[in-house]
């Protein structure tokens, strides 16, 4: 039996809702907000209890309608359900950080920071919130070749003299 041919009849057997939910999450990956909504909204409504379809929920409304309050109801709802899911955790840091709550954001990080240790993923997210320095251009955009460049090189300097 090929592989393919697996995952089309666990296709068949998995729950509608279920595959939904995937798809969601797949096309919020890839950034279309949009389209996961419809999907992930199908989930939930078939589960609502489930922290899972509550949280990413949450996090596809502040992405795709901005809706920071019904967003963080659904994070932080998902986050009492099952407080040991990181996921749930950086859902919740990820709306924050959407609505412009930077501090709330940071704070958040630090209480799961406390909870999970140095996970790698909090310190790509710390890095993410963290204010960016003024573009060395300002004239220019932020992602001109030359601000990117000339940034680097900046942060490079920086960094060599604090040591």
């Amino acid at each position: 039996m090929t592989l393919g041919l697996v995952t089309e009849k666990a296709k068949d057997t998995e729950p509608e809702h279920m595959l939904e939910f995937r798809e969601g999450v797949e096309l919020l990956k890839n950034e279309y907000p949009e389209k996961a909504l419809l999907k992930l909204r199908r989930a939930f409504e078939s589960d609502k209890r489930n922290p899972y379809y509550i949280s990413f929920l949450g996090l596809t409304i502040a992405r795709a309608e901005q809706n920071w309050e019904q967003a963080l109801d659904f994070c932080e709802t998902a986050v009492k359900l099952k407080s040991n899911e990181i996921k749930f955790h950086l859902n919740l840091i990820e709306v924050y950080a959407l609505a412009g709550w930077r501090e709330k954001a940071l704070r958040k990080l630090d209480n799961a920071s406390k909870l999970f240790g140095n996970d790698a993923r909090l310190k790509r997210f710390r890095a993410k919130i963290v204010q960016r320095g003024a573009p060395v251009l300002p004239f220019l955009g932020r992602s001109h070749f030359l601000n990117r460049e000339l940034g680097k090189l900046r942060h490079r300097m920086l960094k060599r003299g604090d040591r």
